[in-house]
């Protein structure tokens, strides 16, 4: 693997203005995908902050999942996946959070923590924390301990560490 660092990472997340709507700043982690030395450092850097003494992954649909699912196999651990409402086919749990305009929901299964289980949880960019409060608090329904909430980004101006200020945060990069 190459030289690589977290400036690298950064500069390799291209903005995308106005998307998907007028006076959203996007970023899009797709170049940095591309790289297979970037993302491979990226995982590492997530894996070294978690280190050892965790037992699964649970990651926030959809971008969430790449890393996720990533991590938890650079760990030797299991993975859970949190998706939108209606999207597991199994019995779930749910959690609502807030968006701009509105209410939106995630689902995890029922089975899938069990008390006591070490967690982390993972997605791509903190922007407002709703989404990672929400997830949150689906793990510690079931008992779960979260060891971390980790995320590639951070949009600082949003102030979504605030919500999140009973966990260990960690973001690779911020903006």
């Amino acid at each position: 693997m190459g030289t690589q660092s977290l400036s690298a990472i950064k500069k390799s997340i291209r903005a995308i203005p106005d998307f998907p709507k007028k006076g959203i700043l996007f970023r899009d982690i797709t170049p940095l995908l591309l790289d297979k030395d970037k993302f491979q450092y990226c995982i590492q850097q997530f894996a070294e902050k978690a280190g050892a003494g965790v037992d699964l992954v649970v990651s926030i649909e959809s971008r969430g999942f790449i890393f996720g699912s990533a991590l938890a196999y650079a760990l030797g651990v299991g993975f859970v996946p949190i998706r939108k409402a209606g999207k597991l086919p199994h019995k779930t749990v749910s959690a609502s959070y807030d968006l701009e305009y509105g209410q939106a929901v995630i689902e995890m299964h029922e089975d899938a923590v069990k008390k006591g289980s070490r967690v982390i949880i993972i997605d791509d960019v903190l922007a407002t924390g709703g989404t990672a409060l929400a997830a949150a608090a689906l793990v510690r329904k079931f008992g779960g301990d979260i060891r971390g909430i980790y995320f590639l980004a951070e949009i600082t101006a949003l102030n979504g560490r605030e919500k999140l200020s009973e966990h260990n945060v960690h973001a690779l990069i911020s903006y």
